[in-house]
């Protein structure tokens, strides 16, 4: 849903519109977060997303003239942030996961050259979703909120035409109506209503049949406390077989920008025993995506230190652990404000 704060004050409006800048600020201020969400499942990247949020308020507060009141602010706001990120779109590589540049490794020894640039997709903080941490936010909403930030979700949207990405999120996550949607891209009912079959069709097709969110809901509390438990015993004390029998038989592991990711649990079995476990690891839980996982601190051989190597996302399914995606890039790190060492 887009957020629904009061209507925009007359006051700061007219303030705002005399060229005053702190009053568009407030005007914009409830808006901010749940904008750089949707320029984030627009983009696929945090980073593009703060781009787009920027450009998008700079063409808000000189455009505000133009805004007569007859739709909401929100919506107003949506429509020329939205038009931001098409734009965007056409100029830039779209977002990858590790099977969208090349086949499963098989061996470990070379893991090949980082791939730089902007090329994947990276993970958003939950400190940066609107309404994390809402103690008083119905179950259903924040159900649907992590789903529409799950990585596998917003990977998905980074397949579809530009259009039909931002019709799907217009209509299915902020639930604009599909004239409210045509308006805003400036097209047809007929038109946005084909754009979002098709896209569903894709979405459908490369997301699992179950939500992370709804694996989440579905382990409960006590055994998602359990498997993360086990897990970060396993991994601190460099046991493989305990860790690997909390995988499922199809579990992947990437670790983009470098371009190597293993498919299937003997594969990731081997290289996390060949090449993970060769150091000593700390783990430190936290959330992204809407799910699980860990800033990942490695001791480097004479250290006596632990260094951040890797923020690691789980997907799980059933119980297990189905995918480890552990981002390596340090720009990723920083924007999750975690310490570069710990002891």
């Amino acid at each position: 849903m887009p957020p629904q704060p009061d209507p925009a004050d007359p006051h700061w409006l007219s303030q705002a519109r005399a060229g005053d800048a702190s009053a568009f600020d407030r005007l914009v201020a409830p808006y901010r977060r749940p904008l750089h969400t949707h320029c984030y499942r627009m983009l696929g990247s945090p980073h593009d997303a703060d781009d787009a949020l920027q450009e998008a308020l700079l063409a808000g507060w000189r455009g505000l003239a133009s805004f007569e009141g007859r739709s909401a602010l929100g919506t107003w706001l949506y429509q020329i942030s939205t038009h931001v990120c098409l734009r965007l779109i056409s100029q830039r590589p779209r977002r990858i996961e590790s099977p969208d540049h090349g086949p499963s490794f098989h061996t470990t020894a070379d893991l090949g050259q980082m791939v730089t640039g902007p090329v994947w997709l990276e993970p958003l903080s939950d400190d940066e979703t609107p309404g994390n941490g809402d103690a008083h936010e119905d179950p259903a909403d924040a159900l649907a909120r992590r789903q529409s930030v799950a990585l596998a979700f917003v990977a998905a949207l980074q397949h579809l035409p530009a259009t039909q990405r931002a019709v799907l999120l217009l209509r299915d996550v902020l639930e604009y109506s599909a004239a409210e949607a045509a308006g805003m891209l400036g097209t047809s009912v007929a038109s946005v209503n084909s754009a979002l079959q098709r896209a569903q069709k894709t979405v459908k097709d490369k997301t699992p049949a179950v939500s992370q969110a709804a694996e989440l809901q579905s382990l409960g509390e006590g055994g998602l406390d359990k498997l993360l438990g086990a897990f970060v015993n396993a991994w601190e004390s460099r046991n493989i077989e305990e860790l690997v029998r909390l995988f499922t038989e199809d579990a992947r592991f990437t670790m983009p920008p470098l371009p190597a990711w293993f498919d299937g649990r003997a594969f990731v079995r081997k290289f996390i025993a060949e090449r993970v476990f060769a150091t000593p690891w700390r783990v430190l839980p936290l959330r992204a995506n809407g799910q699980v996982g860990f800033a990942c601190y490695m001791k480097p051989e004479g250290g006596d230190r632990f260094r951040l190597g890797a923020i690691t996302l789980l997907s799980l399914r059933a119980g297990r652990i189905a995918g480890l995606h552990s981002f390596l890039d340090p720009a990723v790190h920083r924007r999750f404000g975690l310490a570069d060492e710990i002891l």
